[in-house]
């Protein structure tokens, strides 16, 4: 391989590229799937990934699941390395593998340029139903992940380009609902459009090209995250915050306690003090509490800085197995998304004191119930979720009011409503 000068410009160039192939993936989503949790509300996320996993840009419609297919699409490219081909594709939802929510499932598809696998494109979205005891997923009465959903570890549904029927069929004879796999379909086709659009970027400027400003933009935010660490002083700073109620014993409560450590330009999220899981469903995983983690701490720093692996370098999260936001198997972790405001007002709690300038106060803890039942016109069933009940207010900062109507801070004001008369006639 021979030595590529770096062009900065193009550096910025191949940045605003990927991004703007990860919003025609979103759009992909927006206008083919079928259920208005992805079609109107937007639960769901597109990226892509270069050849090891590591994120190269996403759109992040839900910015909790955004931070969830970095560390499942390097599980992936290791747990299947060497048995990867062109026209493969995977699909995955399994939260003892890294994933953050039994709905959230995963579609990865591998991009190759000639005989190399060079990246990877992906889409995430919740899926109105995923099998388990009840419709539409989440069960408080669960203890374990059997109760909740169909677990999928990571499973090729396509192999060189060809259905895998028998795989597909025992997947979607386990859901209910015959729009998922409609849903399912479209996150394919977002993929498709990721795998075009990226290879004729590396067409264009060729792959010793791609790859040498692939890690140049890398090494950019990293620097650019470094940075604004570095504006904090060094030093451990905790941060307390309450979970109220396990999902079976009324009254109860948990804690979630984190130490933030600066250490000149690294930061480090330790969550060892943290309470232990529950024996309900109010339960994170890893995935799901260190992408509540970074979803916060973007909130306080440069948001110019690129949503890619670099980004995240310089940050280390520590969430011990066993902890009420990092649940050992095989509890239920249904609930975990939802964790995110109480992580969140941890974190925000912990580095007030210094830099006072740069966080909110907490932001609203509404959550919208999940609608089910039998279509009135059609009669056929459907799960729905009512996110017009989470549009509550984000934190002041020290100088400015919030966001009015803005949703839960999973989303950070992602999350769309849905359409308010097509809701009512449905329910």
């Amino acid at each position: 391989m021979t030595e590529v000068t770096i062009d900065k410009i193009l550096v910025a160039i191949l940045g605003r590229a990927l991004k703007a192939i990860t919003d025609e993936m979103s759009l992909t989503m927006e206008k083919t799937t079928r259920s208005p949790i992805l079609c109107e509300a937007k639960d769901f996320v597109t990226g892509l990934y270069d050849a090891e996993g590591r994120m190269l840009e996403q759109t992040e419609n839900l910015p909790v699941l955004s931070f969830s297919l970095s560390p499942v699409c390097e599980f992936i490219a290791k747990k299947f390395e060497g048995r990867i081909y062109p026209g493969d594709v995977f699909f995955h939802n399994d939260v003892f593998t890294l994933g953050n929510q039994n709905n959230d499932v995963a579609v990865f598809k591998p991009i190759f340029f000639g005989e190399t696998l060079v990246a990877w494109s992906a889409a995430k979205g919740h899926m109105a139903d995923i099998g388990g005891n009840v419709r539409g997923g989440y069960n408080p009465n669960a203890t374990e992940v059997w109760q909740e959903a169909l677990r999928i570890p990571a499973v090729k549904v396509y192999e060189r380009g060809v259905l895998r029927e028998d795989v597909w069929d025992l997947i979607f004879a386990n859901i209910r609902l015959d729009i998922v796999q409609e849903d399912m379909r479209a996150e394919i086709g977002a993929c498709t459009v990721g795998e075009r659009g990226l290879l004729a970027l590396i067409e264009k400027y060729g792959l010793e090209v791609f790859e040498a400003h692939k890690l140049a933009l890398f090494d950019a935010a990293r620097k650019m995250m470094q940075a604004e660490i570095r504006e904090i002083p060094n030093g451990d700073y905790k941060g307390e915050a309450t979970i109220y109620f396990d999902g079976k014993t009324p009254g109860s409560t948990y804690q979630i306690r984190v130490t933030v450590r600066v250490q000149d330009d690294r930061i480090i999220f330790d969550y060892s003090e943290t309470d232990p899981q529950t024996t309900g469903f109010v339960n994170g995983t890893y995935t799901s509490s260190a992408s509540a983690t970074v979803l916060t701490f973007l909130q306080m720093v440069n948001p110019d800085i690129p949503h890619n692996h670099g980004m995240v370098q310089p940050l280390e999260i520590v969430i011990p197995e066993g902890t009420v936001l990092n649940a050992a198997y095989p509890a239920a972790t249904t609930f975990g998304n939802h964790l995110c405001p109480p992580n969140a007002d941890a974190i925000i709690r912990a580095l007030a004191p210094v830099v006072p300038e740069r966080v909110t106060a907490g932001w609203n803890n509404l959550l919208c119930s999940l609608s089910t039942g039998e279509h009135p016109l059609r009669g056929d069933a459907y799960v729905d979720i009512l996110f017009m009940g989470l549009k509550g207010g984000s934190g002041a900062t020290c100088d400015t009011d919030g966001y009015d109507h803005i949703g839960m801070i999973d989303a950070s004001g992602g999350i769309l409503d849905q359409d308010y008369e097509m809701f009512e006639q449905m329910t």
